[in-house]
Parts: C-alpha cells; sequence; structure tokens
C-alpha cells in the first residue's frame, strides 16, 4: 500500500496522478482489482468521496471499470484503451512508448503529409508560412516547440479527413504531456526552422511526394535530435 499521504491542496488531482502511475507502473496490473474503497482511501490519506472521484476519473479515461457490488478492476488498457491514454503512458512509462509515438509519428505524419499537400487549401497554406516564421522569430525553445506542434495541427487540419486531423493530435497531446524533455531541439529556432522548410515548402506547392518524403525526413532528424538529448 502506498506509505505517503497526498497533499491536501489538490486532493483529487493528486490522487488521480498517484493512482494513475500506480495502475501504470503494475502495481495494480490489468485485470486486477484495487483494495476495498476504505483500504484504499487510508491507504493514500484521503477520503473515500474524492477516492470515488479519483477512480471516477480514471474509468473516464479509460483505465478502471467499476462493477457494482464487486469492486474496482484494473481494464486491459493495452487491448481495450484508445488514444487517449497515450499522454498517461507517455508521462509515467515513457521511454519504451515514446519509442511507439515516435515510430508512429514518422509513418502517419508522412501520410497525413502527403494527403494535406493534394488536399490544403489557400487557408491552411497561408497558416502554414506564418507559423514557419514564428518557428523562425520565436524567442525561446518553449515558444518555438509550441509553434512547430500547431504546424502539425494545421497539417492534420488540411488533409481534408477529421479522423487524421485526431490522430495528429492523439499523437500530439502525448508528446506534449512530455515535451519539457525535447525541448533542446528547439533551442536554435532558427535551425528548426530550416529543418521545416523543405516538408512546409512541398505543402504549400501541392506537392504530395515531395511532402511524403520531407516529412519523412523531418521526422526522423527530429527523432534523433530528440532522442539524443532527451531528459
Amino acid at each position: 500500500m502506498p506509505s505517503s499521504p497526498i497533499p491536501r491542496d489538490t486532493v483529487v488531482d493528486s490522487l488521480v496522478d498517484r493512482l494513475r502511475d500506480d495502475v501504470l507502473s503494475g502495481r495494480y496490473p490489468p485485470g486486477s482489482y484495487l483494495p476495498p474503497e476504505r483500504e484504499l482511501a487510508a491507504g493514500y490519506a484521503v477520503t473515500r468521496t474524492s477516492l470515488k472521484h479519483a477512480i471516477v476519473r480514471l474509468a473516464q479515461a479509460g483505465l478502471l471499470e467499476t462493477r457494482h457490488g464487486v469492486g474496482t478492476r484494473v481494464r486491459d488498457y493495452e487491448r481495450l484503451g484508445g488514444p487517449e491514454l497515450l499522454p498517461m503512458l507517455a508521462r509515467t512509462v515513457g521511454p519504451a512508448w515514446m519509442a511507439e509515438i515516435f515510430e508512429v509519428r514518422r509513418e502517419v505524419g508522412a501520410r497525413v503529409a502527403a494527403r494535406a499537400a493534394e488536399h490544403a487549401t489557400a487557408a491552411p497554406r497561408a497558416l502554414l508560412r506564418d507559423l514557419a516564421d514564428e518557428v523562425r522569430n520565436a524567442p525561446d525553445a518553449d515558444a518555438a516547440q509550441l509553434a512547430e506542434c500547431e504546424i502539425h495541427r494545421v497539417i492534420g487540419g488540411a488533409t481534408g479527413n477529421r479522423v487524421y486531423g485526431f490522430m495528429v493530435n492523439a499523437l500530439l497531446n502525448a508528446y506534449l504531456a512530455v515535451r519539457e524533455g525535447f525541448a533542446h531541439a528547439f533551442a536554435d529556432p532558427g535551425a528548426a526552422a530550416d529543418r521545416l522548410a523543405p516538408l512546409i515548402g512541398a505543402l504549400c506547392d501541392g506537392d504530395p511526394d515531395r511532402a511524403r518524403a520531407a516529412a519523412d525526413a523531418y521526422f526522423a532528424e527530429t527523432e534523433a535530435i530528440m532522442t539524443k538529448g532527451a531528459r
């Protein structure tokens, strides 16, 4: 059982984080039942009301399921879960999941870029140029990183397929949960903008083949930079 009490100021938020970490780290493996509520609440030094709120939130996230009269069980989230779990997994058991997230980022990102080059209208192309300028002129790594993330959201939306947009959002949400560890890739905003330039150019020229190749090269290069100095 947990040994240290939860801070009182943000008790439910803190409890959600602690319980989530205990589930994803394997303290409570998939298929197992959590201890009875009274015992679990005492272990975390919280009220049963706070515990119930935390359990509801984790059930909504797809980690837990409560069966009336039986108890709360950890779901088989790898088999049944969806992309909404990726931020939790990246934050809690990051390295292994980030490797897989980067792999999907490369493969999906290249396909999304090609489709966006084919279907993008004038408005998203103009926005991409503006965002590329934001990256180049960013005052610091954090601003450059956030502008780069917005570029990928615009590319996802420019495909004309909302499911692609959701997939891009899911990957970005996972990345943003741990983005501080990758900020070093944007320490030089001008260099970050230079890396983006071939992709932005292909998208704005409406060339799907160039966009696919540029995206593949961009994601491979940035992954190498990000993982080399990741914190």
